[in-house]
């Protein structure tokens, strides 16, 4: 009998190139807050998602150095556990609750990639660099003081997609804000079948659900941003039209599962939607009966 949380299953069940949940993380990030035109924000929004009246247009990027661990000790082995990833979170609702959603992401680690494709963030392949900060002062490196600057940068397919530059003004009083709106996924797989390639297998927006997270050494300060056109990318439509701000944090969070049943798992997904069209994917919303059922609570370990 073949075993494995995901493919490849093998005989001892340790090929998987993600073990099963929880996972954990710990990261030192920097990111960077914008405003871009509200209609190319919109345009990135799928089915079950509206703009937020109250911050239309409100962008975070995020540049993250990752250490990942498991329940066996996965941080000992570096090389598969440490990864670099760059995302955007777009300000929604959903149902009117302020949410968050993530059109693109970039990783450099494919049991990163993996593991998001199963939560449903679309990650793809790229390079992610960013400043660190050592312990020990000196010129090779920043300190966490008024003053102190970092740079940052994303590149896919030997393309540069953005870079950013951020100037540390002082801590952060309240950082509640920061991790204050749940992120909202789709977990979206397609099919093989002739004729139904606009029936995806799996077609459902799920919600992270993030467990033991806390925050430290947060700073706020000033920021820039620039993204770069490239072949077979769109990140550049949210070009930022002024800025806004930053944050420089260190984070610790524990992934548990995902709560599932936000919309329903199956559905016909329409063309997608230009920069600035107000059309919507037609997502078939009605009940399906063939699909599992949602899960009636999202277990923590």
């Amino acid at each position: 009998m073949l075993k494995g949380y995901t493919v490849p299953l093998s005989p001892k069940g340790v090929a998987n190139i993600a073990p099963t949940p929880p996972w954990h993380y710990a990261g030192d990030i920097v990111g960077v807050e914008f405003w871009t035109d509200p209609a190319a924000a919109e345009a990135t929004l799928p089915e079950g998602l509206d703009p937020d009246p109250d911050s239309s247009g409100r962008v975070v990027a995020f540049f993250v150095d990752w250490q990942f661990n498991g329940e066996n000790d996965e941080y000992l082995d570096p090389v598969r556990s440490q990864y670099r990833e760059f995302f955007v979170l777009v300000d929604a609702r959903h149902r009117g609750r302020p949410v968050a959603w993530c059109p693109y992401i970039y990783v450099d680690n494919h049991h990163a990639l993996a593991r998001g494709w199963i939560q449903g963030f679309p990650k793809k392949a790229g390079h992610v660099h960013q400043t660190r900060v050592f312990a020990s002062p000196g010129k090779a490196s920043p300190t966490l003081e008024p003053g102190a600057r970092f740079g940052a940068s994303v590149s896919s397919d030997e393309r540069t997609l953005a870079q950013a530059r951020v100037t540390l003004q002082a801590p952060m009083e309240d950082p509640s804000a920061l991790l204050s709106r749940d992120t909202i996924n789709l977990r979206h797989f397609p099919t093989l079948e002739v004729g139904k390639y606009d029936k995806p297998a799996v077609h459902e927006l799920v919600r992270m659900d993030y467990a033991d997270q806390q925050v430290a050494d947060v700073w706020a300060g000033t920021s820039e941003i620039e993204f770069f056109q490239a072949p077979g990318e769109e990140l550049a439509d949210l070009t930022p039209a002024r800025g806004n701000g930053l944050s420089r944090f260190d984070v610790v969070q524990r992934h548990a599962g995902s709560a599932a049943g936000l919309t329903p798992a199956r559905g016909t997904v329409g063309p997608a939607r230009g920069f600035g069209s107000t059309a919507r994917p037609a997502i078939d919303t009605a009940e399906v009966t063939d699909a599992a059922p949602a899960p009636a609570e999202v277990r923590v370990a």
